[in-house]
């Protein structure tokens, strides 16, 4: 599993990759304009072809993921943000593929009390238009919908609203997921013990499938478990620990998917030392998975009770 962390993207985007090169990171994610503000920002395609070339030849990080600036609310039911959510995000799927990105993520947004079946027409409109604004670019870049934490009337709260969201847009395969262990936790979905942690791989595979999770955003909480809040903490500090997070990361199903940070690190993102934390974390998880009945199982294969991921029940991922 390859370890990463958001980054500043800095002038011309190129030193996003010296800023994870910094701190150990393998992966990097950036903001592609602020991203609390609507005006994108510009960038030509010398600056774009220019991180492309560099990211191929750096040596030790291997990938960009970009994220959509948090404005966007692609299920609001008032036309005005409605329109400006869907031009925001034209312009950073337009900068994200332009660098090569290998996804951008996006939270969907809330449908502030207009209803989740009521949202869904508007929301697969503004995912569709953005990807087929971009379908002329040569380096594809699919957009990554993030788990909300469940707060409000959000978008996403669980692996079943993701799933029926891409059902609604086709199974379009330029749609996939990016897993939040904070917002995993903080909307009910236990992952404290290495059973817990096998149901949430089985709930992924049988919702929205393995093959659509491109990414996890790797945080522990400072809010207790069920909160329905968006608050990351350290690796270690919150209330998931440094245990929960192994279990769930020592999963063979997840071992290709890269893992970002999104700590606060000492108030300005992650540090070295809290990739190190991220790396041991992972490595125990491993370890642990490795011992007789210490993980999940392939498709295919039978667990330590003689039963296939197919025979198991799997509990129901909703929040709560």
């Amino acid at each position: 599993m390859q370890i990463g962390a958001h980054v500043r993207a800095g002038k011309g985007l190129v030193p996003a990759l010296a800023h994870g090169a910094e701190i150990g990171a393998e992966v990097v994610q950036i903001f592609t304009q602020s991203p609390r503000t609507w005006k994108p920002s510009q960038y030509g395609p010398d600056v774009l072809d220019a991180y492309r070339e560099a990211q191929d030849q750096h040596p030790s990080v291997h990938r960009t993921f970009c994220h959509a600036t948090y404005l966007i609310n692609l299920a609001s039911p008032d036309p005005e943000l409605a329109a400006k959510s869907r031009a925001c995000l034209d312009a950073n799927l337009a900068t994200a593929a332009g660098m090569g990105a290998d996804g951008l993520v996006l939270h969907i947004g809330s449908h502030r009390g207009s209803g989740f079946d009521q949202a869904v027409p508007a929301v697969v409109d503004g995912l569709l238009g953005a990807l087929d604004s971009v379908s002329g670019v040569a380096h594809a870049c699919p957009i990554l919908l993030e788990n909300a934490a469940g707060a409000g009337d959000t978008v996403g709260r669980s692996f079943e609203e993701l799933a029926e969201v891409i059902a609604a847009a086709g199974g379009d395969e330029r749609l996939g997921v990016c897993l939040d262990t904070q917002h995993l936790w903080a909307s009910g979905v236990p992952f404290g013990t290495v059973g817990e942690a096998d149901a949430v791989v089985e709930a992924l595979r049988s919702t929205v499938s393995l093959e659509r999770l491109r990414c996890l955003h790797l945080n522990d909480s400072k809010v207790p478990f069920g909160a329905n809040r968006d608050r990351h903490a350290n690796i270690g500090e919150g209330t998931i620990g440094v245990d929960g997070l192994a279990n769930l990361l020592g999963r063979v199903a997840l071992q290709s998917v890269p893992a970002i940070l999104e700590v606060p690190g000492d108030g300005d993102g992650p540090r070295a030392e809290d990739v190190a934390a991220a790396r041991r974390t992972w490595e125990l998880g491993v370890g642990r998975a490795a011992r007789p009945g210490g993980g999940d199982v392939d498709e295919g294969s039978s667990a330590p009770d003689g039963t296939r991921p197919s025979d198991r029940t799997v509990p129901d991922a909703r929040n709560g």
